[in-house]
């Protein structure tokens, strides 16, 4: 197969002759196939006929508007973006057809970088699904790179990464602190086309801006006051492989100016340099923040996070991960018994009962940190809730009831009404969240029933 065959087919659709010749020679300058049609009907017979990875449309057109063949689009090919083309004047249209289910829309005159990014997203967006139809990508046979939990948002989320991780999407992990969203980004490198490549990782909120721009980007010598010598970024570094950009909410708006380029471009000049360094890296970023309220709100770039955001993965927190308790409980703890020369056997009840009812409001790294104390502090060979963190021994206890079975905490029984109010009442959706089985649901309601009265 040729470099041409292999690059991504885009079928553009526009009875104006002069503007579709325009959007094909610009598609084949970015490296993309485009094939071309002159209105709605000639569109609809060659997806009918053809495999394309997105459609760039127009909405009006003097044979089949688009609206009508996207409607007939969508019947051949559910899971083909479509983009659509519109004047302001027709606005209208298009949001009808976003509200259709089309992929976006763009107004004329057309924003070219704007044409750009939307078709990448499109594109990105189209391998992710074409994967997820693919019997063969399992999350049975993932690489989990250290990824630990059975519970369903677990499961869920390794099943996302099992289809994201072949492709070459751009993909933003969202996630409280602590939940273990570099381990997910570590799969999704260790499962794709580049685990051959280096893993390269930043933290963006460890370092001030100025040095975070040589750290990424690199610097010539005598760039700025102690820069000795030439120094490779890690960009550079990462070439072939990943780069994972930890806390990317953190960056200033100049330097999300630059780290939008360089997506864009795969290209970048080290501070102090003139030379431009073509870089081939596929880039994962992490955050704890609401980036969409954020873009909203004006401090992050909303360019920079369509680019980053092609696929989103969300890692639960470990309070809707109850199941996952007593499996990372005996990860830790034998990990550490190894690490310390402790001799351990087993978790009392009483303990693990007692870490099962916490609320983890620091997730899976503060689980890690208690067993390490824990197993540093335990007497003998049983980890008992005597060598645990207070915190955790005073909420975890408070509201305990003397009779068997015991009672839920105030933090879980608040957690549960809370997720419950948010579906409506829906208890299998609420157990979903909160990663228990329906069961087990309706077994604590009926504990805080009998508490309750």
């Amino acid at each position: 197969m040729t470099a041409r065959e292999r690059a991504p087919a885009v079928l553009v659709v526009d009875d104006d002759q002069v503007h579709r010749y325009m959007l094909s020679a610009m598609l084949r300058e970015w490296g993309w196939r485009p094939v071309e049609a002159d209105d709605g009907t000639t569109a609809v017979a060659a997806v009918a006929k053809n495999q394309y990875d997105a459609v760039l449309m127009d909405v009006r057109m003097a044979r089949m508007d688009g609206r009508e063949a996207f409607d007939r689009i969508q019947q051949l090919n559910p899971d083909l973006p479509v983009i659509i083309m519109t004047a302001y004047s027709s606005i209208d249209d298009a949001v009808a057809v976003i509200r259709q289910g089309a992929h976006d829309y763009l107004t004329k005159p057309l924003d070219f970088d704007r044409l750009r990014l939307a078709l990448e997203r499109a594109v990105d967006h189209h391998q992710v699904v074409s994967r997820r139809r693919q019997p063969e990508a399992a999350a049975g046979s993932l690489d989990r790179a250290g990824i630990i939990g059975e519970s369903a948002p677990m499961r869920e989320l390794l099943e996302m990464i099992s289809y994201v991780a072949p492709t070459e999407a751009t993909v933003l992990i969202s996630g409280e602190s602590g939940t273990g969203k570099e381990l997910v980004a570590e799969a999704l490198h260790r499962n794709s086309e580049r685990r051959q490549g280096p893993f390269v990782k930043v933290n963006c909120a460890a370092l001030v801006e100025t040095l975070l721009e040589s750290e990424l980007f690199g610097h010539e010598k005598g760039a700025f006051t102690g820069a000795e010598k030439r120094r490779e970024g890690r960009f550079v570094q990462a070439d072939g492989g990943t780069l994972f950009l930890d806390e990317i909410g953190e960056t200033t708006q100049a330097m999300q100016v630059k780290l939008l380029r360089v997506l864009q471009e795969q290209e970048l000049q080290r501070v102090g340099g003139e030379e431009t360094i073509r870089v081939d890296v596929r880039v994962i970023a992490a955050t704890n923040r609401r980036l969409e309220e954020e873009v909203a709100a004006g401090t992050f770039r909303e360019d920079l996070y369509y680019r980053l955001n092609v696929v989103m993965l969300t890692v639960p927190p470990l309070r809707q991960r109850g199941d996952d308790i007593p499996l990372l409980v005996d990860h830790f703890a034998r990990h550490f018994a190894a690490r310390n020369r402790r001799v351990f056997e087993r978790v009392s009840r009483e303990c693990l009962a007692l870490l099962t009812r916490y609320s983890w409001p620091g997730n899976v790294r503060e689980l890690e940190n208690a067993m390490e104390r824990g197993i540093i502090l335990m007497r003998g060979s049983e980890l008992t809730e005597k060598s645990l963190p207070l915190p955790i021994q005073r909420q975890a206890g408070a509201g305990e009831m003397a009779t068997s079975g015991g009672a839920l905490s105030d933090a879980e029984r608040r957690l549960i009404l809370e997720t419950l109010a948010a579906t409506g009442g829906n208890k299998s959706e609420a157990a979903r969240r909160l990663g228990i089985t329906r069961k087990t649901l309706q077994n604590k309601l009926h504990r805080y029933e009998a508490t309750e009265g």
